[in-house]
């Protein structure tokens, strides 16, 4: 990216409000951005500030979801940022083999700087509303984690609580929060991905969401390509496809997401993301024969436990091309290898 380029993509984010080194204070020392996979999958979230209070219903394959907001409105995707929040300090006590459990305190304050935000009066208040909305927005869904399939509806929180000074305007000191059992069993099993800080920097909602089914479909891989159409209905934008379009290649001219880089292709209407993490002279590596071994259902959950945070799927495609040949037991020699990964690497 020449230096024209990269001010133009700066300039289109959000400017970094604190020192990146104060972000991570006390218990949020050692956390990392985390994303629950499925949510990823699918438009959970409203792409807009406006309070949305229609019943949005989706099918992609078998899977279903149906969102019927509050009073309020349906849960945005900046109130999103609180279970990021909250999911980046339950997977940093997991790693580090402490207990979780679906109950959590945040810190306000420290929630307000993690996420890039102001720490203003008005900044407070909009925690307290996303709160409401995440607790009021009921999912019904048969989305599966883990080794369960549900056909129920709950809340993306099943309860939260405030501690403020006394006073109608005292400040907000901490809030504490229950996850859902459905968020939470997506914890236990590892189904998380690990999200680049500016996510926070992004300034439009279809910005972030973009940025999450980059993250989510193209991971580690090279490139990942979707047509327009597709792209569409996975964002959930409600805009027309004209306007989506427009939006999409507004991304593509400014250059500004973090990870990957956007392209048009106008003739066949399709994106490719390209990952900027993998260098340029990076060939896919081709191995046959080691694709053809099959992991058991079991043994992927095994390795999710031998490299806790690490996209399970990354993990396997980085086994395949590494070994030279097919192992006497695939299940084993992936366990191991997810083993020496973690050793090495630690935490995503």
């Amino acid at each position: 990216m020449d230096s024209a380029t990269q001010q133009q993509a700066t300039a289109s984010l959000i400017p970094e409000r604190y020192e990146t080194d104060e972000l991570f204070v006390c218990d949020i020392a050692d956390a990392v951005l985390k994303d629950i996979m499925p949510q990823m999958e699918h438009p959970f979230y409203a792409l807009s500030k406006k309070p949305e209070r229609e019943v949005r219903e989706y099918q992609h394959g078998e899977q279903w979801i149906r969102i019927v907001p509050s009073a309020l409105g349906q849960a945005t995707i900046y109130d999103k940022d609180i279970l990021i929040y909250a999911i980046s300090q339950l997977m940093a006590k997991q790693t580090r083999g402490e207990a979780i459990g679906r109950r959590i305190r945040l810190n306000s304050h420290d929630f307000l700087r993690f996420t890039n935000r102001g720490t203003g009066g008005k900044d407070y208040a909009a925690l307290v509303d996303s709160l409401s909305r995440l607790n009021g927005t009921i999912i019904q869904t048969n989305i599966v984690t883990g080794d369960e399939e549900q056909f129920d509806s709950f809340s993306l929180i099943s309860s939260a609580s405030t501690r403020r000074k006394l006073g109608l305007n005292g400040r907000l000191l901490w809030v504490e929060l229950e996850l859902s059992e459905w968020l939470f069993n997506a914890i236990r099993q590892q189904e998380v991905l690990t999200l680049h800080r500016d996510y926070f920097r992004l300034r439009k909602p279809l910005e972030r969401r973009i940025y999450e089914l980059a993250r989510k479909h193209c991971g580690k891989q090279e490139s990942w390509k979707c047509s327009v159409e597709v792209l569409q209905k996975k964002s959930g934008a409600k805009s027309d496809a004209k306007r989506f379009r427009q939006l999409v290649k507004g991304i593509v001219k400014t250059d500004h997401l973090p990870d990957y880089k956007l392209s048009y292709d106008s003739e066949f209407d399709h994106v490719t993301f390209q990952n900027r993490t993998l260098p340029s002279q990076q060939v896919t590596r081709q191995v046959s024969t080691v694709t053809a071994s099959q992991l058991s259902d079991a043994a992927i959950e095994k390795a999710r436990r031998a490299a806790p945070g690490w996209d399970i799927h990354y993990l396997e495609r980085e086994w395949r091309g590494w070994m030279s040949e097919p192992p006497k037991n695939a299940d084993a020699a992936f366990i191991g290898f997810c083993r020496q990964w973690f050793r090495k690497r630690g935490s995503a």
